[in-house]
């Protein structure tokens, strides 16, 4: 079980679906708390610091919906 309690940064984005390069920026810019271990300063990510990331996208995302809901002849964006 300890093996699963952190992620590279690769495995971070797979589960993201993000770039690696995105993933690198989230965490370089606090959004995505990691710490650097190692020799070689390799990042990792907590399991538990990843999920709780995830749920605080989930509350500004459904803040900003709140904020700025959809009107007629609104088209969807990916």
């Amino acid at each position: 079980m300890a093996a699963d309690r952190f992620l590279q940064l690769a495995d971070v984005a797979e589960i993201l679906n993000i770039s690696a390069s995105q993933t690198y920026a989230l965490v370089r810019s606090g959004e995505l708390p990691a710490i650097k271990i190692g020799g070689r300063g390799q990042w990792r990510v907590e399991r538990t610091a990843l999920e709780a990331y995830i749920a605080r996208c989930y509350e500004e995302t459904k803040a900003f919906v709140s904020a700025h809901p959809v009107r007629d002849g609104d088209v969807a964006e990916d």
